[in-house]
This record gives structure tokens, sequence and C-alpha cells, in this order.
């Protein structure tokens, strides 16, 4: 199920191009645009991640995506429960897209389309791609070896070995912001 955020406070970027810094002034067409698509969750390695995409976003004229998935809430037999935890979840889902969005405005002067999806994360994230077209690379943070719960990268590496057809980029998620600045 995918469901969009895009609304009047933060529209789709396409809608209102906004000029980088240090690139020309034409105006590139939308749909020449480069678009990254990161996948958040507020953990440092997905804040690693967020910043170089938004800022290679900046850099090269291109487009952002936020994309946060939830695990669906599995109570059998308590519908009630399990729709009241799915409501809390999209919540801070929302509070969590939408806090991001105002860092990547404060770094980039970007507006971010913001996405929210329930489901299987590796399953969510390639149908995000799938349904969107347009999404150019897909970015996500990597935890340091001694933080790692692995599940996404793993999972990214071992199922999409041949079927992605657009770049895996995978930021370590100990990079310093000046590193990242530096790579972006």
């Amino acid at each position: 199920m995918f469901m969009s955020m895009s609304g009047s406070l933060w529209p789709r970027r396409e809608d209102q191009p906004v000029q980088s810094p240090g690139l020309p002034s034409e105006q590139t067409a939308p749909a020449e645009r480069f678009k990254f698509l990161v996948c958040v969750d507020g953990s440092p390695q997905s804040r690693a991640a967020l910043r170089f995409a938004a800022l290679r976003a900046r850099n090269t004229g291109g487009l952002l995506a936020l994309l946060h998935v939830c695990e669906p809430v599995d109570c059998h037999g308590w519908m009630r429960v399990a729709e009241t935890m799915e409501a809390e979840q999209r919540e801070e889902a929302e509070s969590l897209l939408q806090d991001l969005a105002g860092e990547v405005w404060a770094l980039t002067g970007l507006i971010a389309e913001l996405h929210f999806r329930r489901g299987g994360i590796g399953s969510e994230i390639l149908e995000a791609i799938r349904e969107d077209g347009d999404i150019h690379a897909l970015v996500v943070g990597a935890a340091p070896a001694t933080a790692r719960k692995g599940k996404l990268i793993s999972w990214l590496a071992g199922e999409l070995a041949g079927s992605l057809d657009i770049p895996l980029v995978i930021v370590p998620g100990n990079l310093t912001a000046r590193q990242i600045d530096r790579l972006a």
C-alpha cells in the first residue's frame, strides 16, 4: 500500500523548482532530473545516508524522496489493538519524515517528497521504486559493524544483486558530516 504524504506544506519537488547553489542558472526539466530515494528511520546511519543524498541532489540539480517503511503490526485476534498501534506508527512516521524534511530544507533548500509505506521493508522499497518510475538511485545507510543488525543491507545485497536497475548507494553510518560533505 502506497501513501504519499505530499501536500500543501510539502509539495512535490518538481512542482516548485529551486535553484541549487553553484549550478547553471538554466532550470532542468523535472523529467530530466536525477531523483534519489533515501530509506530513513531516524537512526544515525539513515541520517548519514540522508545527508549524502540531499547534498548530492542539491549539487547535481536533482530531486530527493524520503521513504519510511513500517512493518505490519501482528496482533492476531486483536484488530482494535492493531489498528491503534498502526495509527501510532503512522503518526510517528509522519513526524519523523517532517523533521527530516526540515533538516533537508535547512541544509540544502530542497523540498523532499515524503513517502510512508507499510509492509516488509525490502519488498516495499522495491515497490516504491517500481511505482514511482522516476527514481534513479537508492540510498541507504549502513550501521557500523559493531551495531549492525544487517537486515536491510544483507537483503538488498542478496536479493537485488541483478534485479535492481538503478544504483544502490550504501553510505557508512560512521562517516562524519565533513566526510559526507566532501563525498557529495
